[in-house]
């Protein structure tokens, strides 16, 4: 007998990566692990640390973002693609499990059943995003990627999906869906994504920056703490094997700012 037909999604859930779904900088965790490899010195190490304190700090404001965004193409140019897809692979679960809140697993979980698509826009790397959002159940991630050429980074960039380009991913993918923004939902922490909390009808802000606090302050914007990032083990729905099969597709571990030109479909692979 033919089984039920597949579950068509009436609307998205969008939502950040950085500090709304994992506890911290995308973009450098493997700072470590790329060390240890050969690809970036001690010193850089610990700029990536400074970083990732400036992040948790104060927010990824504009400013921190773009000097985010130069400080790692400039880093990456002339890795080779495949030995970047090796390391993320070999370190995803020792990295990013112990990152992933808790509470974005479960709101996750509650948006699949309630028939909604989950959809990950970050401006963290492809090769970075793609894994992590298979890792929670994500059904697709839009995120930035860097330019390749003759299986090595140039340092250049194609697309940033930052700020305002968020806010059209999730236009796209409504229009592309047949969804009504103003069904749709929107998770984020930063000031940066006010562009994508404001395009869809149900914004909610998560560990928000003060700018963002203060601006889902006025406009009467639900506000979330998470503080529990723990291991999910048990709770992956994703398994292990697929997850580190998605690493394959993209391109730079470490680019919080490398380019999408194209969607990511998670849940089939298609």
């Amino acid at each position: 007998m033919p089984g039920p037909p597949p579950h068509v999604p009436t609307s998205a859930a969008f939502f950040d990566l950085d500090k709304t779904i994992i506890a911290g900088s995308s973009a450098l965790a493997f700072s470590r692990p790329f060390r240890s490899h050969g690809l970036i010195g001690r010193r850089a190490v610990l700029r990536s640390v400074y970083a990732q304190m400036m992040v948790l700090a104060s927010g990824a404001d504009a400013d921190t973002m773009d000097m985010l965004r130069k400080r790692i193409t400039a880093l990456c140019a002339g890795w080779e693609v495949e030995q970047v897809r090796s390391i993320v692979a070999e370190t995803l679960h020792e990295i990013v499990e112990p990152l992933i809140y808790a509470e974005a697993a479960d709101l996750i979980a509650e948006h699949h059943a309630a028939g909604q698509e989950v959809v990950v826009l970050s401006a963290s790397g492809l090769e970075v995003v793609e894994p992590i959002a298979a890792l929670v159940g994500a059904d697709r991630c839009f995120a930035t990627r860097m330019t390749v050429r003759n299986g090595r980074y140039t340092g250049e960039i194609d697309y940033y999906c930052y700020g305002e380009h968020k806010a059209e991913a999730a236009r796209t993918i409504a229009a592309e869906c047949g969804y009504r923004l103003a069904d749709c939902r929107a998770y984020s922490d930063s000031i940066t994504d006010l562009p994508l909390l404001a395009a869809v009808g149900h914004p909610t802000v998560v560990n928000p920056d003060r700018a963002l606090r203060r601006e889902a302050e006025e406009r009467g914007w639900p506000i979330l703490t998470f503080a529990d990032p723990v291991t999910l083990g048990s709770r992956l729905r994703v398994p292990r094997a697929t997850t580190v099969a998605a690493v394959g597709v993209g391109a730079v571990a470490l680019a919080g700012v490398g380019l999408i030109g194209r969607r990511s479909w998670l849940r089939t692979r298609r």
